[in-house]
C-alpha cells in the first residue's frame, strides 16, 4: 500500500502496535515489573541505577535521535528519544549510548498508556465509527468490491468482519501487511524495561488517540483507504526517505518531510501532531521531576516550533542532543 501520509501512518501504526498484539508479552512482563516495584522493589531500583560515568557523547551536533531535559528545577536529567514504530529489521539500530542514557532512569513513558486495564474495551468501542456508519456508505460498490478483493487475497478475509471500522485503521492493516521482517522501537525499549524491572507509563491513553481520528471525516478517511489501494505498486519512495533520514538522525528533514502540502489530508496531519505535542508537555513535566524518566515518541513530534524540544525549551528546560 503507498505510505502516501507519512506522520497518520506512524500513528496509526503505534496503534496497531497495542491492538494486534505485538506487544503483549512485552506488556504483561512490564505489568508484572510494575507490580513488583509497588511492593518493594522501588527502592532497589533507584539504589541500582549507575554510578559509573556517563557514555561520553557529542552536545554540538543538532541532528541527534535522544536529547537530555534537565535545567529547570530538575535533580536528575530525563532523556527524550524519537522513535520510529515499525522498520525494517536491516535498517534498524540502537547505539550503546541510547542503552548507556536508558539505564540511567527509573521509568519508561511511551506516546500510549499500556498499563490501562480497560485499554482494550476501549480500544474495540473507539475503532467503529458512530451513527451505524459502514465503509459500504462512504464508498462506491465498484470500490468497495475493490478493496474486499484485495482483504480476501492479501489477508485471507474479507471486509465483513471491518465494515464498521474507521477507514483510516483499515489502512493501518493494508500498511503492516505490505511491510517486510520489521522491528518495533517500542518493543524494544518495553523489553528493556521490563529487563530493568521499570515501570512503563503512558503521555496519553490508545482511547484518546482513537478519539482523535474523529476529527477527519469519515469520507477523508474512505478516500485515503481507496487511494492507497489504487496506487499500490506506484512510485512509493516517500517511506524509504524517511527511513534514510532516520537513520541519519535528522530531525528537521523528518518533521519537514512529515509536514509536506500538496495532499488532501495535509491539512489534518499539523494539528493532529501539534496538538499532542502541546498536551504533552505537561505530562513530560510532572513526570521528570518525580523520577529520571525515559521519552519515546513517534520522531515527528521532536522538531519545529511547535515540536517537543522547542516545547520543552520555552517551558525553561535545558535541551541538549546527544551524538
Amino acid at each position: 500500500m503507498k505510505n502516501t501520509y507519512p506522520f497518520l501512518s506512524s500513528f496509526l501504526l503505534c496503534l496497531f502496535l497495542v491492538f494486534f498484539g505485538s506487544c503483549k508479552t512485552a506488556k504483561q512482563n512490564t505489568r508484572q515489573a510494575k507490580e513488583e516495584i509497588k511492593t518493594g522493589a522501588a527502592s532497589k531500583v533507584a539504589k541500582e541505577l549507575p554510578s559509573s560515568p556517563l557514555l561520553p557523547a557529542k552536545t554540538d551536533d543538532t541532528k541527534s535521535l535522544l536529547w537530555e531535559i534537565s535545567g529547570n528545577g530538575l535533580k536528575k536529567s530525563s532523556y527524550l528519544f524519537g522513535t520510529i514504530h515499525l522498520i525494517a529489521k536491516k535498517d534498524f539500530f540502537m547505539t550503546d549510548l541510547v542503552k548507556d542514557r536508558f539505564s540511567r532512569t527509573s521509568q519508561l513513558a511511551l506516546e500510549i498508556d499500556m498499563d490501562d486495564p480497560t485499554m482494550m474495551l476501549k480500544m474495540m468501542t473507539g475503532m467503529m465509527m458512530d451513527g451505524n456508519k459502514s465503509l459500504k456508505d462512504l464508498v462506491s460498490e465498484e470500490d468497495y468490491k475493490l478493496l474486499n478483493s484485495y482483504f480476501e487475497e492479501s489477508l485471507g478475509m474479507g471486509l465483513g468482519l471491518f465494515d464498521r471500522m474507521k477507514p483510516i485503521l483499515l489502512s493501518t492493516l493494508m500498511l503492516e501487511k505490505s511491510q517486510e521482517e520489521v522491528v518495533s522501537y517500542e518493543n524494544v525499549f518495553l523489553e528493556m524495561a521490563q529487563k530493568q524491572k521499570i515501570p512503563i507509563e503512558g503521555l496519553e491513553t490508545a482511547e484518546y488517540q482513537l478519539a482523535m481520528l474523529d476529527s477527519i471525516p469519515y469520507e477523508v478517511q474512505a478516500q485515503m483507504l481507496v487511494d492507497g489501494l489504487k496506487e499500490e505498486g506506484g512510485n512509493d519512495d516517500l517511506f524509504a526517505q524517511m527511513v534514510e533520514l532516520y537513520k541519519q538522525q535528522d530531525l528537521d528533514a523528518l518533521y519537514n518531510i512529515t509536514m509536506q502540502e500538496g495532499s488532501e489530508f495535509g491539512e489534518y496531519e499539523g494539528p493532529l501532531l501539534q496538538t499532542r505535542n502541546k498536551n504533552w508537555i505537561p505530562v513530560i513535566d510532572e513526570m521528570s521531576r518525580e523520577q529520571p524518566t525515559f521519552f519515546a515518541v513517534g520522531a515527528a513530534h521532536l522538531a519545529g516550533e511547535i515540536g517537543v524540544i522547542q516545547l520543552l525549551k520555552d517551558e525553561g528546560f535545558i535541551l541538549t542532543p546527544l551524538k
